[in-house]
């Protein structure tokens, strides 16, 4: 335990991986994890994933489904359960959601919220047509239409042996320092008891394509979100945020990846940020316990889950070759 005038410390705790921490499977592309505890003491991993026939670079925003595995320690080895969230059919009718991708899974008062983005068409469309934009990707023009319609929504179950219940409208729209989208949600309870939302969107009043974080704040975790002016990243260029609040230092903190490696910010009431003294937690190469390395094409998506406020494990969604999967890392003084 640290005492409320330190900074949370993670780099000095990451540790070489073995087989057991990497989470893979030969038929789909892994990304975006999150991971809670349950009573029984079990993890729960709530990740997403696409059909590897789909290409990496398409199917995640045409096809990505969120499932769920289980394992006995925060850092695996993790067994597939099922699908949380899949919303492919035939075909689509205008405003319907198409994937659901970037998930964040939490327990909030009895409850358990999976937070998730999603996008639609402004057209019926058919799931053949979707498999096109898919393997074509970028330079496809359905591409920029499915980009810009994606929202971040919430389900919400009492159990995760239930079904969850897909809200119909987004939870937050683009507002103030973002614009066009809304993707990427991490989201905490704060010590005020009140919920902080971080979102993902593109920096306004800009030609370049330049995305910006922004923070919105509600009295509830599934509606009444409030955005804030101030941006929480201006002048960085990141993604993929995950956050929590740690009682022990009472500072919130937010992983984050950039280009060239992972990094962490700090708050002290969870709106106004700035970079962690521990700011760069690791570059994209990850030590293989026994010797060797995985140096990755992209290091993605990291995800800190903490007990009691305390880090116990570092996520990260690793794409080198055609291969994408997740792997966890323990921290341990």
């Amino acid at each position: 335990m640290q005492n409320n005038q330190t900074e949370r410390v993670i780099s000095d705790k990451i540790r070489p991986i073995g087989e057991e921490n990497i989470f893979r499977d030969d038929n789909y592309f892994q990304w975006c994890s999150s991971v809670i505890r349950t009573d029984d003491g079990l993890y729960h991993l709530c990740y997403s994933k696409w059909r590897r026939e789909l290409t990496f670079d398409g199917g995640w925003l045409t096809h990505s489904i969120i499932a769920y595995a289980v394992s006995e320690k925060p850092y695996g080895p993790y067994r597939y359960v099922g699908t949380l969230l899949d919303f492919e059919k035939d075909s689509y009718e205008p405003g319907e959601k198409i994937t659901a991708h970037n998930p964040k899974l939490k327990y909030f008062d009895g409850k358990y919220y999976l937070y998730f983005c999603s996008t639609h068409s402004d057209r019926k469309i058919s799931n053949d047509e979707m498999i096109e934009t898919a393997r074509v990707a970028y330079t496809h023009p359905n591409w920029k239409m499915l980009r810009t319609n994606q929202r971040t929504f919430v389900a919400v179950s009492d159990s995760l042996d239930k079904p969850f219940k897909v809200s119909e409208t987004p939870l937050i729209e683009p507002s103030g320092p973002i614009t066009t989208l809304t993707v990427n949600p991490a989201i905490t309870k704060g010590k005020d008891s009140r919920y902080y939302l971080i979102v993902k969107g593109d920096k306004p009043n800009t030609d370049k394509f330049e995305r910006n974080q922004a923070i919105a704040v509600s009295d509830y975790p599934d509606r009444g979100f409030v955005m804030q002016e101030k941006p929480v990243i201006q002048d960085w260029d990141t993604e993929d945020v995950s956050m929590w609040y740690d009682r022990h230092t009472d500072r919130y903190y937010a992983v984050f990846h950039a280009h060239t490696y992972i990094g962490m910010m700090v708050s002290k009431n969870g709106i106004d940020w700035e970079k962690a003294e521990d700011f760069v937690l690791t570059k994209k190469k990850i030590e293989l316990r026994g010797g060797g390395a995985i140096v990755a094409e992209r290091l993605e998506r990291p995800f800190v889950y903490a007990e009691d406020g305390e880090p116990v494990c570092l996520s990260l969604a690793v794409n080198e070759s055609n291969d994408a999967y997740i792997i966890f890392i323990p921290l341990k003084d």
